[in-house]
């Protein structure tokens, strides 16, 4: 074979991977819009599920407040004491706090918030229904008349969009109290001072704009571990790839809406006139 030879064959497979990949991202892309469509509209069919709603949202949510709170704590004290160090060479210490407040409450918050959670609890979502739909749970409930959808899609998306912004609140109080621990208690910064720039800088619609983006990445993770799950198959080396595809999706989905999010909500402002 000479080398145009194997150059086109190089050339011909790489245009095969490329067709083929762009086709089953599509294809995906497409049937997860009709799995999140039918889902959302059930949300609102008889008969009622909030007794499951409450649930997952104690397992989203109540069980998640522990490594959130950890997490953020470290993440305020990390943050505030690296920008404490890059201020401190220009004279600027006490914009630290209002800098670490913004970061927090509207990018660092919601983020770590969602992988932390997409990671924990989205995981358990997809290996459960993985899980149920390899043991044939699901297909019994089919035939017991039980519509699997709402029953056990419909209250996790419900659950993770209330959740979420919950969390990020968590986040956001814990990692702004190892802020203050840093900067007034470790550094000797002065605490009025402290307190002041972050009233002075921080406004309402930069905490809502980070619990309306943690709201949308609930949704997001929900719906992508959901829909890994519940559409399983292979055995148990299903459940483990499909664990492992919601997870790392979900992952992925969240750090790039948060891209586009923002400038969305930058739009948003532009058009509305909000400075």
């Amino acid at each position: 074979m000479t080398i145009a030879d194997r150059a086109a064959s190089a050339v011909t497979w790489i245009g095969d991977w490329v067709i083929k990949s762009v086709t089953d991202f599509i294809e995906q892309t497409g049937k997860i819009i009709l799995f999140f469509n039918e889902s959302v509209r059930l949300i609102f069919a008889k008969p009622s599920r909030f007794p499951e709603i409450i649930k997952h949202m104690e397992f989203i949510g109540n069980q998640s407040i522990a490594i959130i709170s950890l997490t953020g704590v470290f993440t305020g004290l990390a943050l505030s004491f690296q920008i404490y160090l890059g201020f401190k060479m220009f004279n600027a210490v006490n914009m630290v706090g209002p800098v670490v407040a913004l970061g927090i409450t509207r990018e660092l918050g919601p983020v770590l918030t969602g992988l932390i959670v997409a990671a924990r609890a989205g995981g358990a979502m997809a290996a459960r229904l993985g899980t149920m739909r390899v043991n044939e749970q699901i297909d019994a409930l089919d035939v017991m008349g039980v519509n699997t959808k709402q029953y056990l899609i419909s209250p996790r998306m419900v659950a993770a969009v209330i959740c979420m912004p919950l969390l990020t609140a968590v986040f956001d109080f814990v990692a702004m109290l190892g802020s203050y621990v840093l900067c007034v208690k470790l550094v000797q910064l002065d605490e009025a001072v402290f307190w002041q720039r972050i009233k002075d800088m921080i406004e309402v619609k930069h905490i809502n704009e980070g619990l309306f983006k943690s709201a949308v990445f609930g949704l997001f993770f929900a719906l992508i571990c959901t829909y890994r799950g519940f559409n399983t198959t292979g055995g148990a080396k299903g459940v483990g790839d499909a664990t492992n595809q919601g997870v790392v999706q979900s992952m992925v989905a969240i750090i790039i809406l948060d891209y586009f999010l923002t400038n969305l909500i930058r739009f948003y402002y532009n058009v509305m006139g909000i400075s």
